[in-house]
């Protein structure tokens, strides 16, 4: 009789590890994927914001022949986010590309017949909201990574999550020029 007891309580001691495992296994799958999710929302923003970038600067050329080097700068830039596969290279590029672009509307400030264009201001426009959408989105990315990250180092999820592979990611940061960055006057 008191083995009878014992293999039963041994089998549900088995049990009850077997589905925390499994309970804390899939936990780890979805903060995982929400990470991923989150990137991959702010990556269809930064593609939809590279595809609008060449009328913007068809549009800008025109008036800004004295800022060629810039308007060169954004177009290889765009061109490296575009073929960037990594994380986080399209992320860095992302920034310098960000960057790059506040530069050319501050420089559009000198140019009032730019200004008063319709196709410019609708672009302007387009591109800031798009730049919202952005930031939005860099908030929910940043708080998935932020619940993944805690996720994988909680106990006892910490000793299934380093054997498995997870790892801690990084949040994505503001850049010192973004910090610095006052805006933008038209």
């Amino acid at each position: 009789m008191e083995n009878i007891v014992a293999i039963i309580v041994l089998v549900l001691i088995v049990i009850l590890l077997i589905s925390t495992g499994i309970k804390i296994y899939n936990r780890l799958v979805m903060l995982h994927s929400n990470t991923e999710k989150a990137y991959a929302n702010i990556d269809v923003l930064l593609k939809q914001r590279a595809d609008e970038l060449p009328e913007l600067l068809k549009i800008v050329k025109g008036y800004m022949k004295y800022e060629d080097g810039l308007l060169t700068k954004l177009v290889e830039l765009r061109t490296a986010f575009l073929n960037a596969t990594k994380e986080e290279d399209k992320v860095k590029t992302y920034n310098a590309l960000s960057s790059g672009l506040a530069k050319m509307m501050a420089v559009a400030e000198n140019y009032p017949d730019l200004k008063a264009t319709d196709s410019f201001m609708a672009l302007r426009t387009r591109v800031s909201e798009l730049e919202d959408h952005i930031s939005d989105r860099r908030e929910l990315f940043n708080e998935s990574i932020t619940n993944y990250n805690i996720g994988i180092k909680e106990f006892p999820a910490v000793l299934l999550s380093k054997p498995l592979g997870y790892r801690e990611k990084t949040l994505l940061q503001i850049s010192a020029a973004e910090k610095q960055y006052d805006g933008i006057e038209f």
